[in-house]
């Protein structure tokens, strides 16, 4: 497990800072949004994977119903993703909560991103080394296809990452991010309001 580089803790905590001061006022117009037309809870937690696979509480802005089926099942993520979450989404809005999670340190504004906790053992060796770094807001792969890429793609590139990070690199991932929130690419995989669950690589299971 790698060390985080000073320099990358301390460019995350003075951008997320100046980023939380002008993203509250957007945070509390979502939050009473969230509230009067879907009601509590107002943010989605949930444990997540970071550095070295501690597992840490996410949080994200809420987008779907709790609906269930007859026999109290989930429905399928599309038929419980609301209208507002569906705008949530597509702008990443949903994913401001997130700054709190990297001022407390459990993640960075870039990185690769923290994905389900039971997809720990379904990662080859290789696909593993992406927890050698803070997961992130956003990050290589998400700039280079985000959901529209299949998982062994988008590990490719999260351990591309790890191998080649630099203050530069997270400023460009940066920059080009918001240039793909502003035209909405990639959000989500071909045919699917979500990415389909991860179930290990084809080289995983042979």
């Amino acid at each position: 497990m790698k060390s985080i580089p000073l320099e990358k803790r301390i460019f995350d905590l003075v951008l997320t800072t100046v980023g939380m001061v002008i993203a509250l006022p957007l945070m509390g117009i979502i939050t009473l949004l969230i509230y009067f037309r879907e009601g509590r809870p107002v943010l989605f937690r949930q444990p997540r994977p970071g550095l070295g696979g501690k597992i840490f509480t996410l949080y994200k802005f809420r987008t779907m119903r709790n609906a269930v089926d007859k026999n109290g099942n989930p429905l399928p993520d599309g038929e419980r993703l609301t209208p507002l979450g569906r705008f949530l989404r597509s702008t990443s809005l949903d994913e401001l909560p997130e700054l709190f999670n990297v001022l407390r340190g459990e993640m960075s504004l870039v990185g690769p991103r923290p994905l389900l906790v039971e997809y720990l053992p379904r990662y080859t060796p290789e696909q593993a080394r992406r927890h050698e770094v803070l997961p992130g807001i956003t990050g290589w792969a998400q700039i280079n296809g985000r959901n529209a890429l299949t998982w062994e793609e988008k590990f490719r590139l999260d351990v591309w990452y790890v191998d080649h990070w630099s203050l530069w690199l997270d400023v460009k991932i940066l920059a080009l991010t918001l240039w793909k929130v502003l035209r909405r690419e990639g959000i989500n995989a071909p045919g699917s309001e979500t990415a389909e669950p991860f179930m290990g690589s084809p080289e995983q299971s042979s």
